[in-house]
């Protein structure tokens, strides 16, 4: 049997025309493809694995480095100067940083003084916590285990931005323990931010957590390391190769996601008043992070504080021009004996 198939359109008429939704579909469709497809093309380009602790602590611990056991992590830790000296300065470093951001200033202060510093917790080649814990109180409770292990009684204790605020507030747990503070462009009050580094504004997305725990341009570091300093210019491929390096150690892209997640800017400003150890704040006036009218509030609500802002400098004035930031340091060092 023969079957004819017929048009129901009538003899010489042609089809209706598409709708014309279906072309804006079609390039909705196009678009989506292309965009996927960008995407796919930057995650190849960008996709970083993490870097394991072996390879990275061949270039970035030779000695004085050295790991110790701090409740079942292996920190790394650089511990130089005189043994026998009473109060050893003991410096944190802020966000995404590491213990070399002070390498001047433990290379200065170290004849006259024992200088210990240290990559915290998700940061550096110390790598993640063991229970994902990055608030402030957790890190207090770090500080003060780590100087039971280097068997270290009492401090000065320092530290840039986030470090700066685990120091204060390890002075305010454990008065006894701290002789002294230095606070350089120190956390504390409500977030002011005039311009945040394009890497943490990444980080602090919750959409693109799947892409900041894996993929990370090295041009993202670079802009944002220039971003912090008040000039930009001394920024070196070397330096950024070294942030850039020890943010790829196993765990620390996650650790960071977490310590966003954790932040609570501010929570503990009205204790600031309490603070009652000699204090130095040290600022540096580019600071857009971290603005400069932070520091006037340190140094209005801490009684007796001493301040110096530096008016060329930005939000980590300790690694951008060390001598010339540590000479009221050694001061202020000088005046507590």
């Amino acid at each position: 049997m023969n079957t004819t198939y017929t048009t129901p359109y009538a003899a010489g008429a042609q089809p209706a025309p598409p709708h014309p939704a279906w072309r804006w579909i079609k390039r909705l469709v196009l678009a989506g493809v292309l965009l996927a497809l960008a995407l796919g093309t930057g995650a190849v380009l960008t996709w970083e694995p993490d870097r394991q602790l072996g390879a990275l602590a061949a270039r970035w611990a030779p000695p004085p480095s050295r790991f110790v056991d701090v409740d079942g992590i292996q920190v790394h830790v650089r511990d130089v100067g005189p043994r026998e000296d009473p109060r050893p300065v003991l410096l944190l470093h802020g966000l995404s940083a590491s213990l070399h951001t002070w390498e001047g200033w433990a290379a200065g202060l170290g004849g006259q003084h024992r200088v210990i510093t240290v990559d915290l917790p998700g940061f550096g080649l110390t790598g993640p916590s063991i229970d994902g814990d990055y608030r402030i109180e957790a890190y207090v409770r770090f500080v003060l285990r780590l100087m039971d292990t280097l068997g270290v009684q009492r401090v000065v204790l320092g530290g840039n931005a986030l470090g700066g605020e685990i120091a204060w507030r390890t002075a305010l747990t454990t008065p006894k323990r701290v002789a002294a503070l230095v606070l350089v462009d120190s956390n504390g009050y409500e977030l002011s931010a005039l311009s945040v580094p394009i890497a943490f504004r990444l980080v602090a997305t919750p959409a693109m957590e799947w892409f900041t725990t894996r993929i990370l341009p090295r041009f993202i570091v670079d802009y944002s390391v220039r971003n912090v300093y008040g000039h930009p210019e001394q920024v070196t491929p070397a330096l950024v190769d070294r942030y850039f390096e020890l943010a790829l150690r196993v765990g620390n892209r996650a650790a960071l996601r977490r310590r966003f997640m954790q932040t609570e800017a501010g929570e503990q400003a009205a204790r600031i008043k309490d603070i009652r150890q000699p204090t130095l704040i040290l600022w540096g006036a580019r600071d857009r992070l971290v603005p400069p009218e932070h520091a006037r509030r340190f140094q209005r609500d801490i009684a007796g504080s001493e301040l110096y802002i530096f008016d060329d400098l930005g939000h980590v004035p300790q690694e951008e021009a060390a001598a010339r930031t540590l000479l009221p340091v050694e001061d202020f060092l000088a005046s507590l004996r």
